[in-house]
């Protein structure tokens, strides 16, 4: 079975990506952020040795030039629910069956829990979601059709994923979950401790928060190991 990992990006542009996190950042710094994190997201999902594609909204120069090993398709034009309609298929249309997507909002997310959701679909799963602590989820993998899965979702609200695992039991899709994870979208969630551990993976978003000085050293753990 051919394996895919599908990565969502947006140029990273002022006062168009992480604007809830304006305030305390700065437009541009909310940009900045957005960069490194979609950097380490790249650049630690490369350990990983699948096949792996930037599904990209915006200018494509800046993706080029920031991931050039990697292959670009652009977003649709349109939902989220319709984008990763569209990508799931893109990636079916080129002869993957076991298809992962991920955001670029979580630079520490544990590689182990991208393997375990390709481990799922080997298994059988139709269907595999990573939780993320705001009631939405940070990963989704399918093997084979979706149905409505992606469809009357109400996007960026808490009941995501419990309404697509409705949508899911609905149309006879057998689903997984992976371990609760969590996504940087609000101030709080700039205070994780995880995102200053010097063993966390994501050198560039660590550093950045560190200068900022919103991280400090009572705010940094020792060790995390399921980063790896």
């Amino acid at each position: 079975m051919k394996h895919a990992l599908a990565i969502f990006a947006k140029t990273p542009v002022a006062g168009k990506v992480k604007t809830r996190l304006t305030p305390p950042l700065s437009p541009e710094q909310s940009a900045e952020l957005y960069r490194c994190m979609l950097l380490d997201t790249v650049a630690r999902m490369s350990a990983l040795q699948f096949d792996t594609f930037l599904f990209y909204d915006g200018e494509p120069e800046f993706f080029h030039a920031a991931s050039p090993h990697l292959q670009l398709i652009r977003q649709t034009d349109a939902s989220l629910g319709r984008r990763l309609e569209d990508a799931f298929t893109v990636l079916a249309d080129l002869g993957y069956q076991a298809r992962v997507v991920i955001g670029s909002d979580a630079p520490d997310l544990p590689l182990a829990f991208v393997r375990q959701a390709f481990d799922q679909l080997l298994d059988g799963r139709d269907a595999v979601f990573g939780p993320a602590e705001d009631g939405g989820y940070y990963l989704v993998g399918i093997r084979g059709e979706y149905g409505a899965l992606f469809r009357d979702i109400p996007w960026s609200g808490p009941q995501v994923l419990v309404k697509s695992l409705a949508t899911a039991e609905r149309d006879g899709l057998d689903c997984a979950l992976l371990p609760a994870w969590y996504d940087v979208d609000s101030a709080e969630d700039l205070q994780r401790p995880g995102l200053c551990d010097p063993f966390n993976g994501a050198p560039l978003t660590r550093d950045f928060l560190r200068n900022l000085g919103i991280a400090t050293s009572e705010t940094t753990v020792a060790s995390c190991s399921p980063c790896s």
